[in-house]
């Protein structure tokens, strides 16, 4: 099983600027929590309770602010700093004591992911020993993403970033699973036109050991990118949408806690006191009366 996961919330989030000049990216609002919260409640989804937030240099204690150790969502969270971007592989070699000898999740810091069997889905992933597996999910403008075609045993026989000509309409999300070797492998990438290793390259590594395999995000299921100010209002929407006609909030990492029997009822009043009073406290008091 895999056991510890990484989130990458680096990056200088340059098409969302002037908001990001003062704040990281992670730490702005899609609607009623902060980004980080996405990513977090995937990994835990998926039973990941030992995690690394891996992000930039001089934005440490902005997090910790929010996150500080995990503790009170019964979980290990764990910080490090990038001083530059280097490219996402980068974060296995930051991250090389962290993983030690385990097998690894990585999501990135600015990817939302919805559905209604989410949860099983990425437990089947953690299962994962040997080889690499990528989350893929179909897309109309293919040219806009990296793409991957597989067989019909989801085994991933070509990928392409931003192919000019059609090729296959399964995007490459941001949520990936790898065995021990992909410290070893991230080390060797060579950096590419652009100054930075590619997760592509690393990707294709895997492939030319015929050990790269797929999971796809069913039709009902949703991955939103927030790359830009007009994509984190498109996925505000989209949350909000949800949360106020079904009355549950997505990405709640206290309920999952709460759901996994991580916690209990105390943590959840420490955790509304220190939110404050405010709908997602309201929320989390209705959790512990039922």
């Amino acid at each position: 099983m895999i056991k510890k996961g990484i989130i990458l919330a680096g990056g200088k989030g340059t098409r969302m600027s002037p908001l990001t000049k003062a704040v990281n990216k992670q730490l702005l609002p899609i609607y009623d929590k902060p980004l980080i919260f996405y990513p977090l409640s995937i990994l835990m989804l998926a039973n990941i309770r030992d995690i690394l937030i891996i992000v930039n240099k001089g934005q440490l204690n902005q997090y910790r602010k929010i996150l500080p150790n995990g503790k009170n969502l019964g979980i290990k969270i764990n910080y490090l700093e990038q001083s530059k971007p280097r490219g996402l592989p980068d974060a296995f070699v930051i991250g090389e004591k962290f993983i030690g000898k385990e097998n690894v999740a990585m999501i990135l810091g600015d990817n939302f992911f919805y559905g209604q069997n989410l949860s099983s889905q990425l437990l089947n992933n953690t299962t994962l020993k040997k080889g690499a597996r990528v989350v893929l999910h179909k897309v109309q403008k293919p040219e806009l993403f990296g793409i991957a075609k597989i067989n019909k045993n989801n085994k991933i026989i070509s990928i392409k970033e931003k192919p000019k000509k059609f090729f296959s309409d399964l995007a490459i999300t941001g949520l990936y699973f790898f065995d021990n070797k992909v410290v070893e492998f991230a080390k060797k990438l060579k950096p590419s036109k652009r100054g930075e290793v590619e997760i592509v390259d690393l990707l294709k590594f895997y492939k030319s050991k015929n050990q790269l395999s797929a999971d796809l995000i069913g039709r009902g299921g949703a991955w939103l990118d927030t790359g830009s100010i007009e994509d984190f209002y498109k996925t505000s929407t989209f949350v909000s949408t949800i949360e106020n006609r079904q009355g549950f909030k997505i990405a709640c990492i206290e309920e999952i806690s709460l759901n996994n029997k991580w916690i209990t009822a105390k943590e959840i009043n420490n955790s509304i006191k220190f939110y404050g009073n405010c709908d997602y406290s309201k929320y989390l008091k209705n959790l512990i009366k039922k």
